[in-house]
C-alpha cells in the first residue's frame, strides 16, 4: 500500500492533536519524546511548505 502524501492541513491537524494530547493528560517520557520529535518535524515541514508557496507566489509577480 502506498504511503499517503502529507498535506499542510493534515500536518496542522496532527500538530493540534499532539498539543491536545500533551495538555490533556499525563504523558510518559517515551511518548513525550516521540511526540515532541514528531511535532518538530511537522513544524519544520509546514514552515518549508509555506516558504515554498510564498516563493511561488512571488515568482508570479516578477
Amino acid at each position: 500500500m502506498a504511503k499517503k502524501e502529507l498535506t499542510y492541513e493534515a500536518a496542522l491537524k496532527e500538530l493540534q492533536n499532539i498539543v491536545d494530547d500533551l495538555q490533556g493528560e499525563l504523558t510518559n517520557l517515551d511518548d513525550l519524546e516521540k511526540k515532541t520529535k514528531r511535532a518538530a518535524f511537522l513544524i519544520d515541514w509546514c514552515r518549508d511548505k509555506l516558504r515554498a508557496t510564498e516563493k511561488q507566489i512571488g515568482n508570479l509577480f516578477e
